[in-house]
């Protein structure tokens, strides 16, 4: 999957698939977890949001099946 970097303090990177709804995160330390069946409107917020790392613990963390896939 293709990401883009982001300014984050947390988050290096963020890739999205349409058509499946996976969210893929690389964080700074090295770790990339994919994220599934989150909603493209969700998608959306943490990228127009100032702290991608809040946005992710108060929107995505815990409420979408994950794996960390490197």
């Amino acid at each position: 999957m293709v990401r883009q970097g982001v300014s984050s303090s947390n988050v290096r990177s963020v890739g999205y698939d349409r058509s499946t709804g996976t969210l893929e995160v690389e964080f700074h330390n090295g770790g990339v977890y994919q994220y599934y069946h989150v909603p493209e409107s969700v998608y959306q917020g943490l990228m127009g949001a100032g702290s991608k790392g809040g946005y992710l613990n108060d929107h995505i963390k815990e409420r979408y099946r994950y794996r960390k896939v490197g």
